[in-house]
């Protein structure tokens, strides 16, 4: 099967580096015919103008870009001109799902978007192959290797948040603006499409609370090493009784969980479904190979023919009002939460009694406070 790279950084390379590569049968079966890029070079496949994508014999587009638009505006084009698309772009997939989900299905053409979360896990299909067995009732995760990573240098050697994340930087695992990332907007994303996947449930990303790293200290991590705690950046979603309940944060996760354990940049999700209980997955979530092999299996299963389950998500809203946990928060305005107090946790630092999160939400908001840093407790 002929196809399109749309970017050519550091995703991008990869997938052309796998199938240029052609080290067995099925990917031998894939050829590139046309890759779309910002700056001229020496390959001649490369192309800065879409419209010699547009008008290329490729059956299918991957796209690679990153960022709403171009990108959207490209996939759309794509799906219009009855040609596949796969995609690593959760951004600009979870803002549009419905619109493209449903182009794809009205053009009789492939969508897929296992690159889009957890690398080369993969997540995706992990909750595809449950589904045809199961109802997925949960799911919670690690989805950002770069806060992971952050996180575990942190635990591990007791530095500051700020230090750690210029490593991460130096390293390559967080880019010059890591705002996506340690704010956890990069987890929303991924909490949203995760949901398409196992819930078929779409919901509009900024309807999903999410609560990052970027205020983290070393404090907080000691805190919980001295009670048998372990930080990690959570994914969580859940589908009961009609309702869904999709909200990121920093998790105080008891040092037994199997997702405490899990270091550097690693991605680990784990999911409960009806029959089987709860089943984990681990693996590289991010980079140039990993996210590469994502983008070509899904890429062969189009080759190839493959029959998959679509996802037949419908708009939904997020529904957080039976979400109760305790809380760690440390801010310079405690006494905003005086009414919720449960036990000291430090300067300025305390632990909640059990709680609804839409209720702490509404008293983060109302302390108003730049620096808060809050977590649940996890049983």
């Amino acid at each position: 099967m002929k196809a399109a790279l749309l970017g050519f950084g550091t995703v991008g390379k990869g997938v052309a580096g796998i199938i240029d590569q052609g080290r067995d049968k099925d990917t031998a079966g894939l050829e590139i015919v046309r890759i779309l890029k910002r700056t001229p070079a020496d390959d001649p496949r490369i192309t800065l103008d879409y419209r010699d994508i547009e008008a290329c014999d490729a059956e299918l587009v991957a796209e690679c870009m990153g960022g709403l638009e171009p990108a959207h505006t490209y996939v759309r084009k794509a799906l219009e001109a009855g040609r596949h698309v796969v995609t690593a772009n959760k951004k600009m997939l979870a803002e549009h799902y419905i619109e493209l989900a449903g182009l794809a299905k009205e053009k009789g053409v492939r969508l897929l978007f296992e690159a889009t979360a957890g690398g080369g896990i993969p997540w995706m299909a992990a909750l595809r192959r449950l589904r045809r067995i199961d109802d997925v009732q949960s799911f919670r995760g690690i989805l950002n290797g770069t806060t992971n990573y952050i996180l575990s240098a942190m635990t591990d050697a007791g530095l500051d948040f700020g230090e750690m994340l210029k490593k991460a930087q130096e390293l390559g695992y967080a880019e010059a603006d890591p705002t996506d990332d340690i704010d956890g907007y990069d987890v929303r994303y991924k909490t949203v499409l995760s949901a398409i996947a196992a819930f078929d449930a779409a919901v509009r990303p900024e309807t999903v609370p999410a609560l990052g790293i970027r205020h983290i200290s070393a404090a907080d991590i000691a805190w919980g090493r001295e009670h048998g705690r372990i930080v990690k950046l959570i994914a969580s979603g859940e589908k009961k009784d009609g309702r869904l309940s999709l909200y990121v944060m920093p998790q105080f996760l008891p040092d037994t969980d199997v997702l405490a354990r899990i270091g550097r940049n690693f991605n680990g999700v784990e999911a409960v479904s009806t029959t089987l209980g709860p089943s984990t997955y681990i693996g590289q979530g991010a980079g140039r190979l990993p996210t590469g092999h994502a983008m070509v299996q899904d890429m062969l299963t189009i080759a190839k023919g493959e029959e998959m389950t679509a996802y037949e998500a419908a708009a939904a809203e997020v529904d957080n009002s039976r979400v109760e946990k305790r809380f760690y928060i440390r801010t310079v305005k405690p006494e905003v939460f005086a009414g919720v107090m449960a036990e000291a946790a430090g300067t300025g630092a305390f632990v909640t009694e059990c709680m609804p999160l839409i209720d702490l939400l509404a008293l983060i908001g109302q302390a108003g406070d730049p620096e808060l840093f809050a977590a649940v407790v996890a049983d």
